[in-house]
């Protein structure tokens, strides 16, 4: 073989490697691997994240976004006295709990819709009756007003509009919040289905 053919096979090996380079660096960049692994889709407007709040925990504790920041957490919403679609829903984060409840960077937060109703005390009895630790499953509540934004303008669980006093909200939507406060995924909380996938996807998530 000529040493203009080697040169001819060196330069263009090289070219190809080069390529193959950029290309892996290219979808790691667009779906989280060099192998192909597409990343969560981000949901809401561009730019959208949870906003600011303060609720008060199952212990008494005020939580606010700052506990949050740099956790994963899924969010829902439910109250106590439900005999519908909460227990379904509560049983199924259980299952979600059960998996994750050793990791440092993961958080569930259940919500009530009927905070004049669900007091701390209340919510402690419910918790307890979950097998809930409140380092890393928090059941809140506090102003009617506040909680029911967070669902429909920060987690996007309902798309209604609050109404006053008389209004209510009543969601089977689990929303999986990434460790900068955007949207990754809404999982129908009474489906087995779409709560073993958000399951799954919790873990994609943790890889990112």
């Amino acid at each position: 073989m000529s040493k203009k053919a080697i040169l001819y096979i060196v330069f263009f090996s090289v070219l190809s490697l080069g390529f193959l380079g950029y290309a892996g660096y290219v979808i790691k960049g667009e779906r989280g691997t060099f192998l192909g692994k597409e990343k969560l889709p981000i949901l809401g407007a561009p730019g959208h994240t949870v906003q600011g709040f303060s609720f008060t925990d199952q212990d008494g504790r005020t939580k606010t976004k700052a506990d949050v920041l740099g956790k994963i957490y899924v969010a829902e919403y439910f109250f106590t006295t439900c005999t519908g679609i909460c227990p379904k829903m509560n049983a199924n984060m259980e299952k979600v709990y059960a998996k994750y409840k050793n990791k440092p960077d993961f958080l569930i937060l259940s919500h009530t819709v009927d905070p004049e109703h669900d007091s701390v005390p209340v919510l402690k009895a419910y918790a307890e009756k979950h097998g809930a630790d409140s380092k890393n499953w928090w059941f809140l509540t506090g102003s009617k007003k506040e909680l029911y934004a967070l669902a429909r303008q920060g987690y996007l669980v309902d798309d209604g509009t609050y109404t006053g006093e008389e209004d209510f909200v009543h969601t089977q939507w689990f929303a999986l919040v990434d460790k900068t406060g955007q949207i990754r995924g809404l999982y129908e909380g009474t489906k087995l289905q779409d709560v073993n996938k958000l399951i799954d996807d919790i873990e994609r998530l943790m890889e990112e």
